[in-house]
């Protein structure tokens, strides 16, 4: 005997998997504060990205690790900050913000345009030249990282406790309708 079993479309498994995904992330030893500061920190991590030419991803679970942070929260959080493009957007302000801080000009070895075919050929002046070049946009990035970190972290606290709260009073209705259909 054979049971049917209901097949869902590719749309209705990712839903079905970000839901089940939610309500773990939800339900994770450690409550509101672990949650909050693991989304944080990923996604104030997300914004040095782009001035550490992704160097950052081989400190992020030893940073979330050490934090004492939700790493499934974190990595929510660097996807949430990729998709909302904000490390890009901020780039320009954030080299403006480095170079008030930093006024002095970087400049180390001699100055290049940065080529692939002589990075390719293994001229990796060039390549130096950049990352020194990119000290300016790294303190900004730093900053803005860290406001956005604090600033996230008590958006995402605020919005699990809400969350939790409107799970026990929807629990708590479903019992007392459960009860009233009972007698």
């Amino acid at each position: 005997m054979s049971i049917k079993q209901k097949k869902y479309n590719f749309f209705q498994r990712l839903g079905r998997a970000f839901k089940l995904n939610f309500t773990k992330l939800l339900r994770s030893p450690g409550g509101a504060k672990k949650v909050a500061l693991g989304f944080s920190l990923g996604f104030g991590l997300e914004m040095l990205v782009i001035s550490t030419a992704s160097l950052i991803y081989i400190l992020f679970i030893p940073i979330v690790r050490l934090a004492k942070g939700s790493l499934p929260a974190s990595i929510i959080g660097n996807i949430i900050g990729k998709l909302t493009l904000l490390p890009v957007i901020l780039l320009p302000f954030a080299r403006q913000l480095g170079r008030t801080i930093l006024p002095m000009k970087v400049r180390i070895g001699h100055h290049t345009h940065f080529s692939v075919q002589n990075l390719l050929h293994g001229d990796f002046h060039s390549l130096v030249g950049l990352l020194h070049g990119g000290v300016h946009a790294l303190i900004g990035m730093t900053i803005f990282g860290i406001v956005l970190s604090v600033t996230s972290y008590f958006i995402v606290h605020y919005l699990y406790e809400k969350e939790k709260t409107n799970r026990l009073k929807r629990r708590r209705l479903k019992h007392e309708i459960l009860l009233n259909n009972i007698n």
